[in-house]
């Protein structure tokens, strides 16, 4: 499972020419999943999403996670975070998982966001969705987490 972070002033998503969510300041989290992915994954990233800390304090250091700052988080899912681009040019699916697990384990990901913060907005899972962000910074982490499996 990947995520990708970038801390913005401001994101949207827009699916068919409507604006479905869009927050100012805080994170903009593209989550991809793969297909050995499990609910392990999805509470340390989580917690590393909501705890890591990005955002100025009054030193401009990074010393303030967006829970800190009261910040707002915009998930959006990204199968293509998943890919495999070692070999050719033409990047490689077939690490990602099944849209119908990956569904479930985006699902997972908003609800435990959402049991930390109310100020969690989300794309539509599986759309085609056009994002816009004014990246702050600008700033951005990816986080990956493979949980070892037993033999």
């Amino acid at each position: 499972m990947r995520v990708l972070l970038q801390r913005v002033s401001e994101a949207a998503v827009v699916v068919g020419g409507e604006t479905i969510a869009s927050i100012g300041c805080g994170l903009l989290v593209f989550l991809g999943v793969e297909r050995a992915d499990t609910e392990a994954e999805v509470d340390w990233l989580v917690e590393k999403t909501l705890d890591l800390r990005i955002f100025a304090d009054g030193d401009k250091a990074m010393n303030r996670s967006v829970m800190d700052i009261d910040g707002e988080v915009l998930v959006v899912s990204q199968f293509t975070l998943a890919a495999d681009t070692s070999r050719g040019r033409r990047p490689g699916f077939s690490t990602a998982a099944a849209p119908e697990l990956a569904e479930v384990l985006y699902a997972g990901f908003l609800s435990r966001m959402r049991e930390r913060s109310s100020r969690v907005s989300e794309g539509r899972f599986g759309a085609d969705m056009q994002v816009a962000l004014t990246n702050d910074g600008p700033v951005t982490f990816l986080l990956e987490r493979q949980v070892q499996k037993a033999d």
